[in-house]
């Protein structure tokens, strides 16, 4: 009996808590020295600089949040690059601890979001696969360096609607006939691959 009270106390003081739902407006502004715990890192490219998170060279590995995102959700956080290849990227409604593991076709969890992706050429919303033939997509206007971007991302039923600046007028959006939803596809993450991008004022709001 000593022997399994042992066994069972190392079981419940080793068990992973679950993480919490965000279930009240929920914001990170990054001023501080570090990535932070909130945080989980697949793999390197991340760090915080001047009150703002960078992501360059994570090929894919993305910075998921900690906590479950709703289901009905609005996202906003200011988004730019440095780079004339633009590329910034997020990861929505994932999983929360995948990612690219050989730098091959990655086949994400969640929706991905892309805007100047393929060297600045276009920008989609995908349904987990970016090189899928039913993806959202637009070809201009092109990713301007050092430009600062507010995106809003929200999603409401089987409609995910992305906004940038213009918050009147969806800047692209995909009706999902069987919207990624439940267990497996309640993250946010914060992705990247090669470019000099960066991310601040993250807002969290249930809808």
């Amino acid at each position: 009996m000593r022997c399994l009270g042992l066994v069972l106390a190392f079981v419940c003081a080793c068990k992973v808590k679950d993480p919490p739902l965000i279930q009240d407006e929920w914001r990170d502004d990054f001023e501080r020295d570090g990535v932070g715990e909130n945080y989980f890192a697949t793999g390197d490219g991340y760090h915080v600089e001047k009150g703002a998170l960078s992501a360059k060279g994570a090929h894919n590995h993305p910075l998921w949040l900690r906590a479950k995102i709703p289901r009905d959700i609005r996202v906003e956080f200011d988004a730019w690059s440095t780079d004339q290849r633009g590329d910034i990227k997020i990861e929505i409604f994932g999983d929360g601890k995948s990612y690219d593991p050989d730098g091959g076709a990655y086949m994400a969890t969640g929706y991905e979001v892309i805007f100047g992706g393929w060297h600045n050429s276009k920008s989609i919303i995908a349904r987990m696969d970016e090189h899928a033939p039913d993806v959202v997509q637009r070809m201009a206007p092109k990713v301007v360096p050092n430009q600062h971007y507010r995106w809003r991302i929200d999603r409401k039923a089987n409609q995910l609607t992305w906004y940038v600046d213009d918050m009147t007028t969806p800047f692209l959006q995909m009706t999902d006939q069987r919207p990624l939803e439940g267990v497996g596809h309640e993250y946010l993450g914060f992705n990247n691959w090669e470019t000099d991008t960066w991310f601040d004022n993250l807002v969290i709001s249930p809808l």
